[in-house]
């Protein structure tokens, strides 16, 4: 099957997937969450350290899966915080098996990518539930823009860098050749249309003023998680975090800027307090 069909499939069914995780229902989302940051871990994992440290890096996806449902638990059901607080406190326990389990000094310099992975992929997975649920009632709808605005990005980089971009001023060549200031302009035009769009729509309940700017910062950061992610690919000499999605690559490839842009844009929401 032509490439190109193969990935446009595979490209609607994660949407579809993304979309009906979002909306559905808080079991739906904890699904999906779950799921994209286990294969991410395990993504990240493998091309840092690759079988080395088996027991950290075994320890490290399962406390953060018990921390992402304490969390869960926390902005769902009401469960005390007291209890999200212990969770969280469990990563301590990856750091310090972490030190006995790497009794060879040459692993030492590993278990910062254990850590690494931890603050990169999991944490923002873990606090993401208290963007789902607004006065207690699960409402994807903020998490779901926040996705339409770096979707927008991408969309609009590559259209604008293939039209503007090929002979033009590269952004940073020596991590993503490709990319261009044209396409990074083109995709911060598209995130604050985006933007736009979804307020009108009465998606967004927030003023306009303060969408357009959390679009823009999220839209700048988006870029800064794809370029952070193919630097640390080139690093490791590795095209692909994984192939988990045929013609797209592994789950990194497709939410490293979502990693870097959706928390951006919740800090600035919830610093000017409409969250």
């Amino acid at each position: 099957m032509n490439n190109t069909v193969v990935r446009t499939i595979y490209g609607v069914i994660f949407l579809l997937v993304m979309i009906a995780g979002m909306l559905l229902h808080p079991l739906a989302y904890c699904a999906l969450a779950l799921f994209a940051m286990e294969v991410m871990l395990w993504e990240f994992f493998r091309m840092s350290i690759g079988t080395d440290l088996p027991l950290q890096r075994i320890l490290a996806m399962i406390t953060a899966a018990v921390a992402f449902c304490a969390v869960m638990g926390t902005a769902w059901l009401g469960i005390s915080p007291v209890w999200t607080g212990c969770a969280l406190l469990l990563l301590l326990v990856t750091f310090a098996s972490s030190y006995f389990g790497a009794a060879q000094r040459e692993h030492f310099h590993k278990l910062a990518y254990i850590c690494a992975g931890l603050l990169y992929i999991g944490i923002p997975i873990v606090l993401s539930p208290f963007a789902m649920f607004r006065n207690g009632v699960f409402d994807g709808r903020l998490l779901l823009s926040c996705f339409i605005v770096i979707w927008s990005t991408d969309v609009g980089g590559y259209c604008f860098g293939l039209l503007f971009g090929k002979n033009g001023k590269k952004l940073f060549p020596e991590v993503s050749p490709k990319k261009s200031w044209a396409g990074f302009w083109g995709g911060l035009a598209m995130a604050l249309a985006s933007a736009w769009i979804m307020k009108a729509a009465g998606l967004i309940d927030f003023p306009l003023l303060h969408c357009l700017v959390a679009a823009a910062i999220m839209s700048v950061f988006g870029v800064l998680g794809d370029l952070f992610e193919s630097e640390w690919k080139r690093s490791f000499g590795v095209k692909d975090s994984g192939n988990i999605i045929p013609g797209h690559g592994g789950l990194m490839d497709r939410f490293d800027s979502a990693l870097f842009a959706i928390p951006a844009g919740i800090i600035y929401l919830v610093f000017i307090g409409l969250i």
